[in-house]
């Protein structure tokens, strides 16, 4: 289950920088993160490789790729309560250095279990 989520976690991670590159300028510190992320993401799938079939591996990544685009589209077309938008894009942005924590964390932690 924690593959699983992670790997959620990481789709969406990469879907919102993708965003976030296009319409605000990154700093060096942003591609440190990018770094931390890219380096998590190749450690998990080393671990998927090892551990699941090929097939599901595949089949999971596609659906979590879909699910995060999704998500980050519906963010960005907007969530409206009383005229105002429940979550702003600007909230997920500030949420990004704690979004590579998490996965640098689930990511080690999964490899050490």
């Amino acid at each position: 289950m924690l593959f699983y989520i992670t790997l959620f976690l990481i789709f969406f991670y990469f879907k919102l920088v993708r965003v976030h590159k296009k319409e605000e300028r990154v700093d060096n510190k942003t591609y440190i993160s990018y770094f931390v992320v890219a380096i998590s993401a190749i450690a998990l799938y080393g671990y998927a490789i090892n551990h699941y079939s090929y097939l599901s591996i595949v089949v999971i990544s596609f659906l979590f790729f879909i699910a995060s685009a999704l998500l980050v589209t519906a963010v960005q077309v907007g969530i409206f309560v009383d005229g105002k938008p429940l979550i702003k894009m600007s909230n997920l942005y500030k949420s990004l250095p704690y979004l590579t924590g998490a996965i640098a964390i689930l990511s080690i932690t999964l490899l050490l279990l």
